[in-house]
């Protein structure tokens, strides 16, 4: 392994050709796309100065499309997508958050059976169940700290903060803090 690959030192030019780049990108680590398998044009897109630290990852599935805004760091987030996640400007998104605009799997437990059988080696993935997926928007000047889940079909409104280890299943204001699982208004400021 080329010790370039995991402090910043490759070559953006190996990265798929639907990723587009702004101006002064830096990743640190090429492993970051292993599960980048996004067929749209683009399937991930960075503003300019975007920093990727770490173990973020990109598990963009064939229909799925990231945007990511100019100033935007990611320490260590995980992407899972099906089909479009936004994130705005100034945002810093901290480790191990999780951003999901799908479950990947039906949720009722007969279609999870079903669905498991036609993902099966011997299966026919053509009689899968339907799998639910709404985009997640995430505004400019968000905070998100430390294990926070943002779940599908939510928007976090322009400068919310969301604590560590939060739940985030419904629509957070601009300027609102919130805590817990499921995630709950601490502060609202204007």
């Amino acid at each position: 392994m080329d010790i370039g690959e995991v402090t910043g030192e490759w070559d953006y030019r190996s990265l798929p050709a639907n990723v587009r780049m702004g101006r002064d990108c830096w990743l640190e680590r090429k492993f970051s796309f292993d599960r980048f398998r996004s067929e749209r044009q683009p399937g991930l897109a960075f503003g300019d100065r975007v920093r990727a630290y770490t173990w973020t990852t990109f598990n963009v599935e064939p229909t799925g499309r990231v945007d990511v805004g100019d100033d935007t760091v990611l320490v260590g987030a995980v992407f899972m997508c099906r089909e479009h996640i936004s994130i705005g400007n100034r945002v810093v998104i901290s480790y191990n958050v999780t951003i999901a605009d799908s479950d990947f799997h039906p949720l009722d437990p007969e279609d999870r059976i079903r669905d498991a059988i036609a993902n099966s080696p011997r299966g026919d993935r053509t009689r899968r169940p339907r799998i639910e997926s709404r985009p997640v928007r995430v505004e400019d000047d968000v905070w998100i700290g430390i294990g926070a889940m943002v779940l599908k079909g939510v928007t976090v409104g322009a400068g919310a903060r969301i604590g560590p280890g939060a739940v985030v299943t419904a629509d957070v204001p601009a300027g609102a803090s919130v805590l817990g699982n499921p995630a709950h208004l601490v502060e609202q400021r204007d």
